[in-house]
């Protein structure tokens, strides 16, 4: 029931408010799917604001009042999403040249606070319950209402999970969150009104005091999946693996390292990388190709792509003997570092130099500095007096 519920919800009413409901990498249809999302969740927890008040004055419980209160924050909560997802999809503009994606990571944001704060304050309210008791009585209405208000918040989570799964967004799985940690608090709270109204044990007040407590831990692990966004992080191994195999796949490309994203926003990717090219090959021709993968990585992402050109010198053994040298003095110093991007410069006026990227963890046991001088001191030993040029790569997946 449920599941067919859950259907009639966000991505079912998708079908007759959003045109091209299906293009949700779309940023314009992501802003309605948001938008959408925003308006229902506004008119269900009126609903279940005034709903839960109203059985509140009847039993005199603070624990349902709490709960109802919590609905309104919810209120302002789709306000907060439904506003983010409409100036999220504002086009860049001259003080904002990478678009306006980002904002929705800040409503996320917003409603992760109002989810702790409304946690706090209902923990401080059932304090005041412990010491000062009052009577309660209950109820089939109130037991109705209570439980009318969990099947709407399990509907809620499901439809803004289904959404916030195919839009990809953290605010939408925010709000999904704070159904969830609602159904479990209106849960906890229609158990010990029945226990209370059965054994007169007065429970409303500790009973808050867990709610509260379970409501401040999904708003922090709610604002955590907003703020990884906002500070900057790495993509995920899966995406980080299909771009390299997009990449390495031509026929030209020898290898591929450096790759960055940068995300501006869910429709915002900025994406850059190096790719290998055989040095021999024809600088035109190696334009074109990497034209042509760019474009085929700015379709696939809707990113914008700029690919770095590295040429490879192959079949110099000159070149090839060293880069051996050299990748055994990184394996002694630790088997887990590695190389890339390997070159060794001639010239005929300067002394020889050999430049390479190292890929370093980012936990590692030794500063950048160290490895360097490290390094430079046994490259010299193979080759007095020649040029260091050694870039440290951070990466996660050595």
């Amino acid at each position: 029931m449920l599941v067919v519920l859950d259907i009639c919800m966000i991505c079912f009413l998708a079908k007759y408010f959003i045109k091209d409901y299906t293009s949700v990498k779309d940023a314009k249809v992501r802003q309605q799917y948001g938008v959408l999302s925003g308006a229902v969740g506004i008119f269900l927890n009126i609903i279940l604001f005034v709903s839960k008040m109203v059985a509140g004055f009847i039993t005199g419980s603070i624990s349902i009042m709490a709960d109802a209160l919590n609905n309104l924050s919810d209120v302002g909560s789709s306000v907060v999403t439904l506003v983010g997802f409409k100036l999220s999809g504002h086009e860049a503009d001259e003080e904002h040249p990478f678009g306006h994606g980002r904002v929705e990571y800040v409503a996320g944001l917003i409603v992760a606070l109002l989810i702790v704060l409304m946690g706090v304050e209902l923990i401080r309210t059932s304090f005041g319950k412990i010491f000062s008791p009052g009577e309660i009585s209950f109820s089939p209405v109130v037991a109705g209402i209570l439980v009318f208000a969990i099947l709407v918040k399990l509907i809620m989570y499901f439809g803004n999970k289904e959404a916030a799964g195919k839009i990809e967004s953290p605010a939408l799985n925010n709000t999904a969150l704070d159904s969830i940690s609602d159904v479990f608090t209106t849960s906890v709270v229609l158990v010990c009104a029945i226990i209370t109204s059965r054994t007169g044990i007065m429970l409303d007040g500790y009973v808050g005091i867990l709610v509260g407590l379970l409501i401040v831990k999904t708003g922090i692990e709610a604002a955590k999946d907003t703020i990884d966004p906002l500070l900057g992080e790495p993509p995920s191994k899966e995406m980080v693996k299909e771009i390299e195999e997009t990449v390495i796949s031509h026929e030209n490309v020898l290898g591929v390292h450096d790759l960055v994203i940068h995300n501006y926003g869910p429709t915002g990717l900025f994406m850059s990388l190096h790719a290998e090219v055989d040095a021999r090959l024809d600088l035109i021709t190696v334009h074109d190709f990497i034209d042509d993968i760019e474009s085929e990585l700015r379709t696939k992402y809707s990113s914008e792509v700029v690919i770095h050109m590295d040429p490879v010198v192959i079949g110099d053994e000159d070149t090839e003997e060293f880069k051996r040298k050299v990748k055994f003095i990184v394996r002694e110093l630790d088997p887990v570092l590695d190389i890339h991007d390997f070159r060794l410069i001639h010239s005929k006026d300067k002394e020889r130099r050999v430049a390479f990227d190292l890929s370093v963890p980012y936990k590692y046991n030794l500063k950048d500095s160290e490895i360097i001088d490290y390094l430079v001191q046994h490259i010299r030993g193979v080759e007095p007096g020649i040029e260091c040029d050694i870039t440290i790569d951070k990466t996660e997946r050595l």
